[in-house]
């Protein structure tokens, strides 16, 4: 186990900035997620820590150790990939033995890691199976035995539960991150998929067009976004957009005018969590209290989505508790919502293509 650092890291494909300047330290034992939509640079950066793409500019330092050009095989690193990778024609046992062989380790000490790597997934029983006889969770633990086998510094997991359904990914994600804990073993995590990561780290690493837009906690990420990008990816946010005329008065396109927590007069937009809006009953106030008609009701089991046409330019999202005592207007319904001052998200600047 080791303490990671990237320092500047840079990777070109010809003009493309596939990473752009890339500094991330990840502490002995710690569990970060690098989180963003397809085309980031998430995966890029993750496999420079691996080895298996060379960086244009910067460097790599796993502990001690400047890792930044050694071949895969010398950085002691434990990957797991999204497809498993595992060979079709070999037991578990054998998938799980087969890096302990390639590094030459005598089979009398290869026997007692692989039955130790299984133990700690929990798959000792199902030794003499092959990948076809498992379960696609079965599958991904027998990935994750095989990369923590030779005791490596780092563990590397890429998309690893992408290949899994809904209910089996949350058991498994849970299991990664009991493992993780158990044995202390800093982890660097690829995902696009804000849940998986809000779920099982310990810091996030937000990215987009190959840099880092934002790193700290889930609450930290959440409640505070650094800009835009962030608010709307990570979690869900209404965005409405217009002028802030004077300190605390919003004025959206369409024409509301908000009490906001906003100082800096000129260009801006106020992020909007659904769950912090309410459906007001009666003649029920909020700093902000608006009139609008139901569109789309989407009910989600736990919670329910009701979306309200505000006026012709500007639709917002409010999310309720399903509860048996809860009366939801119906589509084409007139329904008021409220919010506090402090509930938007203030950012100043006119919108980007981001």
């Amino acid at each position: 186990m080791a303490r990671l650092e990237l320092s500047s890291l840079v990777k070109r494909y010809g003009d493309l900035r596939a990473v752009s300047d890339v500094s991330l330290t990840v502490e002995d034992g710690e569990f970060v997620v690098l989180l963003g939509p397809s085309g980031c640079g998430k995966t890029t950066t993750l496999r420079i820590v691996a080895g298996f793409v060379e960086p244009t500019a910067g460097s790599v330092r796993l502990g001690q150790r400047d890792i930044t050009h050694l071949p895969p095989w010398k950085r002691n690193a434990g990957l797991v990939f999204q497809s498993y990778a595992l060979f079709p024609h070999l037991t578990v046992n054998e998938n799980v033995a087969f890096g302990l062989e390639m590094r030459k380790m005598p089979p009398a000490e290869i026997a007692p890691r692989v039955a130790e790597a299984l133990r700690l997934v929990r798959l000792a029983h199902l030794g003499e199976r092959l990948p076809r006889q498992l379960s696609g969770g079965q599958q991904q633990r027998v990935a994750l035995a095989r990369a923590l086998v030779f005791r490596p510094d780092i563990l590397l997991l890429d998309e690893p539960l992408s290949n899994l359904d809904a209910k089996l990914r949350q058991d498994v994600r849970v299991e990664i991150r009991e493992l993780q804990r158990k044995i202390g073993l800093t982890t660097v995590m690829v995902t696009h998929d804000q849940e998986e990561a809000l779920t099982m780290a310990d810091r996030l690493v937000v990215m987009s067009d190959g840099r880092i837009r934002q790193v700290g906690s889930q609450q930290d990420l959440y409640e505070r976004p650094a800009d835009r990008f962030v608010a709307d990816f990570v979690g869900r946010s209404t965005f409405l957009e217009g002028h802030i005329e004077t300190p605390g008065r919003f004025i959206t396109q369409g024409g509301l005018t908000i009490a906001c927590s906003g100082l800096e007069t000129g260009p801006a937009a106020i992020a909007l969590r659904p769950e912090r809006i309410a459906l007001l009953a009666g003649e029920e106030k909020a700093d902000n209290a608006f009139e609008g008609r139901v569109e789309f009701v989407s009910y989600l089991g736990a919670q329910v989505d009701v979306h309200l046409r505000l006026n012709a330019s500007e639709r917002i999202v409010v999310q309720v508790p399903n509860r048996p005592d809860r009366t939801l207007p119906a589509i084409g319904e007139a329904a008021r919502i409220g919010w506090s001052r402090e509930t938007g998200r203030v950012f100043s600047g006119a919108a980007t293509t981001d």
